[in-house]
């Protein structure tokens, strides 16, 4: 039997810019996706608010820029170039959270044209 020999290049994610980037404690995230079907997620100048709707009722959760917070894990910043509001399944949202136990930290960048990004540091892993 013959056997091909592939020559393939490493697959990497290319660098992009995201107009926003919330960074917030992994909990805080958990619980928020934790209800509702879909979340509505949109970064401005005074945070960033999550919005869901389902048939009991509505649930909004702002979470405004903190960093004077005692502890460095309990700060949520928000760094935006231009706001962005996307909406997105909770469905594969929970999935992500599940990383929640694995970090302190989770990094969400957002933009119109890009998938979202969430991001867990695990043991000084992550840049920036």
């Amino acid at each position: 039997m013959k056997l091909m020999d592939i020559d393939s290049e490493h697959l990497g994610i290319p660098e992009a810019e995201y107009h926003a980037i919330v960074r917030m404690p992994s909990t805080e995230s958990a619980r928020i996706c934790s209800i509702g079907d879909t979340v509505v997620i949109s970064v401005t100048k005074e945070g960033v608010k999550f919005s869901t709707k389902d048939d009991i009722g509505t649930a909004n959760i702002v979470c405004r820029h903190n960093s004077s917070v005692d502890k460095p894990e309990e700060a949520t910043t928000v760094e935006m170039n231009e706001p962005v509001s996307l909406t997105f399944a909770l469905r594969y949202m929970n999935s992500f959270t599940k990383a929640a136990r694995l970090s302190n930290l989770v990094t969400i960048s957002l933009s119109k044209e890009l998938p979202v990004v969430v991001e867990y540091k695990i043991a000084g892993r992550m840049d920036s």
